[in-house]
């Protein structure tokens, strides 16, 4: 299902669409975010994840997810896209790493030290990301769903999942679009 959110989304230059930036994408999961009519719209599963894709500005690509308790993404990134991010409702935890990883031609990474980020990201807070950013999200909370809005852009032309453990980093499988749609 597709729903235009009531906020403009398409920043425009001479009146062509531009091509986002990471800023642009920001504001538009900001201003999608503040929609609580939107937001309270998502249906909730207690189980798994619920999603709505969202017409995003400039040709990108954004979802409206909904996040159960206890659940998380696991380990991945989005190729060559850049993205942004916003918890609009409940609170999230991003563990992403701070270190430029080869893009293809490997299956196991031993990373380094100090690599590590975290984040949290309660009701309203969010980020902007580059290609290749290695991320994975969290709802830690026992008892309250949360809800977050994404956008990408270019539209995403794979997702590579990763397992870790410790220090390790695997390629574990790439998702295609059609996967997910």
């Amino acid at each position: 299902m597709s729903v235009s959110p009531s906020v403009s989304a398409s920043p425009q230059v001479s009146g062509t669409p531009k091509t986002p930036t990471q800023a642009d994408l920001l504001d538009f999961v900001r201003r999608t975010a503040a929609d609580t009519e939107l937001i309270a719209s998502l249906p909730l599963d207690p189980e798994g994840r619920t999603w709505v894709r969202l017409e995003g500005p400039g040709g990108s690509e954004a979802w409206l997810i909904g996040r159960p308790p206890g659940t998380g993404t696991g380990w991945h990134d989005h190729a060559d896209s850049v993205g942004a991010f916003l918890t609009a409702a409940g609170e999230l935890k991003e563990n992403s790493l701070a270190a430029r990883l080869p893009t293809d031609g490997w299956k196991t990474l031993e990373l380094t030290e100090g690599v590590d980020r975290e984040r949290r990201l309660p009701s309203g807070q969010g980020r902007g990301f580059g290609r290749h950013h290695v991320h994975e999200v969290l709802n830690e909370s026992r008892d309250r769903h949360a809800i977050s809005v994404h956008a990408y852009y270019p539209p995403l032309p794979q997702i590579r999942r990763y397992s870790r453990t410790g220090q390790v980093l695997r390629l574990e499988h790439v998702e295609r679009p059609q996967d997910w749609q």
